[in-house]
């Protein structure tokens, strides 16, 4: 029989599936199917762990039974689960002022940061030193950001330039590694020690010849061992930089190991990996699948999401997966979203709710032809208000059909959670 292991259970896709009513479902269970069409529904995975009762309530929303499959060991809570380096402080954050309040600030704080992270890494291209105490400040705002609204400042991040691929990826890293940091509770000196990991973690590839990071073809073994590389030049150069902070220099070193002992430089253990490295090694792959590199077009946020997925518990640890999951979210403002009636619109706001029923605003009709100006709240599919070919069918990448984020961002469209 075909298994694959699930949390701390384990299911079979082919059989062992029990039909039962959402009124049995008890935590620790795993849904492997619904008695309706999986797009219908808030769940971003097509199958999942009932966590809390919050999930349970979600399910009876939708669904009258689901299946479930046997699960043979002991569930464990999340919260009781043990994973290396985690901090035993958290704290809850609420938003102090609103995304479109903190937009004008967020962005000053962007354009300096982003300013400072290309001064840094040109000094040390042209063999300088990393200047920390200036990377610190730098954090130190975007940390403080994040914690009055991270929305504002996330939307930033995706105001790309492909020729600065490296500088923006390192600060956007940082700024994504705070908001899942702040998402899972860290306190404000870990959110700042976070971020400072995340601005730095790539600081090696700037002792990587240009012809080879830019190169558009296949890379030889040669030039993808001099890749690679990046992570001891990084370890390196974080060495002999005054007070650096020790977290930094593992995460530069480490945020290419994988839990399965299959990744570089050092193929480390599971067990060896810090808490830190197993998160920026998240962000870092999700920042770099959904940006446009010389090499790969990026792909959804969607997509990157279940990539992140199908390699949690091998490539990456598997709690935080599912956590940086639920910071990004189904649909993420600013994402360019088809209905299946082949309207096209950008997504404005998340319904915390009903992850899958946003609120959009129309950019294209049925027929690709601009639309009249106009937001359509998803959610009226749910009320009866609007038909079920208002559902999102699909998610698109920035730049398809002509429509760019940053245009409409120009435009003065506010987007926000």
């Amino acid at each position: 029989m075909k298994r694959q292991r699930v949390r701390e259970g384990y299911f079979s896709q082919e059989a062992n599936s029990l039909k039962i009513h959402v009124s049995q479902l008890q935590i620790g269970m795993y849904v492997s199917k619904l008695d309706r069409p999986w797009l219908e529904t808030p769940f971003l995975m097509q199958g999942f762990m009932v966590e809390n009762l919050d999930d349970i309530d979600i399910l009876a929303e939708y669904c009258e039974h689901v299946w479930v499959d046997s699960v043979q060991d002991t569930w464990i809570p999340p919260e009781d689960r043990a994973v290396v380096g985690k901090s035993p402080r958290k704290t809850t954050y609420i938003n102090k002022v609103s995304a479109q309040d903190e937009h004008r600030q967020a962005m000053g704080i962007y354009k300096e940061a982003r300013r400072i992270t290309k001064s840094l890494l040109d000094d040390i291209r042209l063999g300088g030193t990393i200047d920390t105490e200036q990377a610190k400040s730098t954090v130190n705002d975007c940390v403080q950001s994040v914690i009055r609204n991270p929305d504002a400042l996330i939307w930033m991040s995706k105001l790309r330039e492909e020729k600065e691929y490296t500088a923006e990826h390192c600060l956007n890293v940082c700024i994504l590694a705070i908001a899942f940091g702040r998402k899972l509770g860290l306190m404000e000196e870990e959110l700042q020690n976070l971020g400072f990991c995340g601005l730095l973690h790539d600081v090696g590839k700037m002792k990587v010849p240009n012809s080879v990071l830019q190169k558009t073809s296949p890379l030889t073994d040669k030039e993808f061992n001099m890749i690679k590389a990046h992570t001891v030049h990084g370890r390196n150069l974080l060495m002999s930089s005054p007070n650096m902070y020790d977290g930094a220099i593992d995460v530069a070193y480490s945020h290419h190991e994988r839990l399965d002992g299959k990744g570089y430089p050092r193929k480390l253990k599971a067990s060896s990996i810090t808490q830190f490295s197993r998160m920026i090694a998240i962000v870092d792959a999700y920042d770099a699948m959904t940006t446009d590199r010389c090499y790969a077009k990026a792909i959804t946020s969607t997509d990157a999401l279940k990539e992140i997925y199908s390699c949690r518990g091998t490539h990456f640890d598997e709690e935080l997966s599912l956590a940086f999951i639920k910071t990004v979210g189904l649909y993420p403002p600013g994402s360019i979203v088809e209905l299946d009636n082949g309207l096209v619109g950008l997504v404005l706001t998340v319904n915390h709710r009903h992850r899958h029923l946003p609120q959009i605003y129309a950019v294209l009709d049925q027929d690709k032809k601009p639309a009249k100006a106009d937001i359509i709240d998803l959610k009226d599919v749910n009320d009866g208000k609007l038909s079920k070919d208002y559902l999102i069918k699909r998610v698109h990448c920035d730049g398809t059909f002509g429509i760019c984020i940053s245009d409409y961002r120009e435009k003065g469209l506010s987007f926000s959670y």
